[in-house]
């Protein structure tokens, strides 16, 4: 995985500058705290808590910058050379479903040449009130065309796609429901023989000890194994892409 990496700082400088007002509570919190601790007008037992908060807080501060920076730069998750290798069939035609920050369809092309892709933007401000996407969308356009669509209604034909893309953006719908109505979208516009490539972080123990609070706006892996249930696929392959991002390829459920 490291071999394909590219070495550097610009994955984690987007978290940052994505999410700088979560970075800024944090360093708000940070300084208070420790004001109060120098202070020592607390009795012990309310300092001893306010240390631990302290400490808890610059731990999950420093763990995200570190593990997005190890995700991001070091193995370079999202240049997704590590795709190729793991493709099961040939591709003719493909679709890229991204929620407004599109950094993966110029990627999808330079792996898969002569081939034939679509990108389709499904970004919804009243689904994804997330103000860190919509910070994403302002400071980096879509540099690629897209169609628009919506996560119940893609602008692609039935038995269309050998192979249709989510990588880091179906979690932006935040409705379970909702979530199931996409990935059954997705198996709509699926070729008989197609598979969908769905790339999350998972709301686990790993992302808790790395992303603190943050790893509530990822979803479990039984919330993403009963929407793909009943959207109509199932999980051909499931792997780990570094301890903190998981790959689900799935198919259509035969009847």
């Amino acid at each position: 995985m490291t071999g394909n990496a590219q070495h550097g700082f610009a994955g984690v400088a987007k978290i940052l500058r994505f999410n700088w007002h979560f970075y800024a509570l944090s360093a708000a919190g940070i300084a208070g705290m420790s004001f109060l601790l120098a202070a020592r007008l607390l009795p012990k037992w309310v300092a001893l808590v306010v240390l631990c908060g302290t400490a808890i807080a610059v731990f999950w501060t420093l763990s995200s910058i570190v593990v997005s920076w190890y995700v991001y730069d070091y193995v370079g998750v999202t240049q997704w050379r590590w795709l190729r290798h793991r493709i099961p069939a040939p591709l003719h035609r493909w679709a890229n479903i991204h929620a407004g920050l599109d950094e993966s369809t110029y990627s999808l092309r330079e792996l898969f040449p002569c081939t034939s892709g679509t990108a389709v933007d499904i970004y919804d401000a009243d689904e994804m009130t997330e103000p860190s996407i919509a910070r994403a969308r302002r400071l980096h356009p879509s540099s690629e065309p897209f169609h628009r669509g919506k996560y119940d209604s893609l602008p692609l034909a039935e038995n269309d796609c050998d192979a249709v893309f989510l990588l880091f953006s179906a979690h932006e719908v935040r409705a379970a429901d909702n979530r199931t109505h996409l990935l059954r979208e997705t198996a709509r516009v699926l070729r008989e023989k197609g598979y969908v490539v769905l790339v999350e972080h998972l709301r686990d123990w790993k992302n808790f000890v790395a992303f603190g609070p943050g790893f509530l706006h990822f979803h479990s892996r039984q919330n993403w194994l009963h929407s793909i249930a009943d959207a109509g696929l199932i999980v051909e392959q499931e792997f780990h892409v570094t301890p903190f991002v998981e790959c689900f390829v799935l198919r259509k459920a035969t009847p």
